[in-house]
């Protein structure tokens, strides 16, 4: 897979995957920033727990319906390959329409129900309190939320990910100025504690929103794609994007409750195992969260040469992204493998979890080589409209093979930590095989969804 890089096509792969990764790495590091200031206040157990309580619940609600951007940009790449211009503005407005929706049923409801929903989780009212604060202000920007999905769906689908990359390097400025603000009661602010993040995030999503919107006026997309002259909202595009988007929202559902159960499982080893696989979690995601960028890249490219009715560039692309994507992995790999402690150091001082974790990121370091080129091949799949073949792999994959497996290694055979996360391995070289196996095929790409 690594043999015989293309100049010019990994040159262009690399022009969409690389702002996208920088946007992308931008939220994990303003979601660290976040967490170390509500570390900060007062009560620090109450406000932390509440925190993770209320992030759980709008994490939920958001990563359902954030695959509203897969949908948007796998069409869109599409029409762009089709050179349909008109057709790629009637897929934007139809995803804004629909994400206007949604964020205004599901934002209401997440605002009327956040006490309950969080003290059917929590124990004690003080974190009930602060948690459905924290939750009742973020529901409030879910409709922006989701319309920044359709904007960025827009963008990926047309490859201009360097307006992402600015759009995320923004709003995550703003969240971290006006969480400060209303958190700690600075220049003047009301002093909220933990509501004040609500309230942050959701002003922060306005003004993402604001934005994407004035960047729409731009000469260069208004006339050519024509979405306000022509302003058109299509029942069928709203089928499709419903359709592309449905698997990769249950995909994204299942994988968040299929790590929570992991943590679950090694829970019942003792709490420092637990404590320990969080962090390396934290650095598993961390590392292949670029990853995805390429993802973003291989689905734009895929998506406009099978557009173009050209599947052997579809397939030139989906393996060339791939390559470079295992490339950043082996780098990644190499880095755990050798260096564990200075990664842990990173991620938390407690010296009883770096040496219960030590092993563990070095098992995790190997397997993540492979599971770059799973993202992107799973990615490069639902470009070509097998969105139901990459949940069924990951449902496979992962509920029957990762969470099992890590029951019977790690507490079955006793093998504590170490042989839970030997599951971790198989679970992603069954991912990317199957994955890979199923994009070397002459079945995947549809024409027509």
């Amino acid at each position: 897979m690594l043999v015989g890089i293309n100049k010019n096509l990994s040159r262009r792969i690399l022009q969409l995957a690389i702002p996208a990764i920088a946007g992308l790495s931008s939220q994990m590091i303003v979601s660290l920033v976040n967490t170390s200031m509500v570390g900060r206040l007062e009560n620090t157990h109450i406000q932390l727990a509440a925190m993770g309580l209320g992030f759980l619940g709008t994490l939920a609600v958001t990563s359902f319906f954030s695959s509203m951007s897969t949908g948007t940009h796998v069409l869109i790449a599409r029409r762009q390959g089709e050179n349909n211009p008109l057709g790629v503005g009637e897929v934007l407005n139809s995803s804004l329409f629909v994400c206007c929706i949604l964020g205004l049923v599901f934002g209401s409801l997440g605002y009327l129900f956040s006490y309950n929903i969080i003290d059917f989780f929590s124990t004690n009212d003080r974190v009930t309190s602060a948690g459905a604060d924290f939750m009742r202000y973020q529901f409030i920007g879910l409709p922006f939320f989701l319309m920044i999905v359709s904007y960025r769906g827009f963008f990926f689908g047309i490859g201009h990910t360097k307006i992402f990359m600015i759009s995320a390097i923004l709003i995550n400025i703003f969240n971290l100025v006006f969480n400060y603000m209303f958190m700690f009661g600075a220049a003047g602010f009301p002093k909220m504690e933990l509501a004040g993040a609500g309230i942050g995030y959701t002003i922060s999503m306005i003004l993402g929103w604001l934005f994407f919107v004035s960047i729409t006026f731009i000469s260069e997309y208004r006339k050519h794609y024509q979405y306000y002259s022509r302003f058109k909202i299509s029942k069928e595009v709203i089928t499709q994007i419903i359709k592309i988007s449905i698997p990769v929202s249950l995909q994204n559902i299942l994988i968040l409750l299929g790590f929570l159960v992991f943590v679950a499982i090694i829970g019942i080893i003792d709490t420092v195992a637990q404590a320990a696989s969080n962090v390396v979690i934290s650095a598993l995601f961390l590392s292949i969260m670029p990853c995805f960028g390429f993802g973003i890249a291989a689905q734009t490219l895929v998506g406009q040469s099978i557009g173009k009715g050209s599947p052997r560039l579809a397939y030139a692309y989906g393996f060339e992204t791939a390559k470079l994507g295992t490339l950043f992995t082996i780098f990644i790999g190499i880095l755990f493998v050798c260096f564990p402690e200075a990664v842990l150091t990173v991620l938390t001082k407690e010296q009883t979890v770096i040496d219960s974790a030590r092993s563990v990121l070095q098992i995790a370091g190997i397997a993540q080589i492979f599971y770059g080129s799973g993202i992107i091949f799973a990615s490069a799949l639902q470009a070509g409209g097998a969105t139901v073949y990459v949940m069924f792999v990951e449902v496979l994959t992962h509920w029957i093979i990762f969470l099992p497996l890590t029951y019977f290694f790690g507490i079955s055979l006793k093998g504590g930590i170490n042989g839970a996360w030997m599951a971790l391995p198989i679970y992603i070289v069954a991912y990317t095989t199957m994955n890979f196996m199923r994009f070397r095929s002459a079945s995947w790409p549809k024409v027509n969804f």
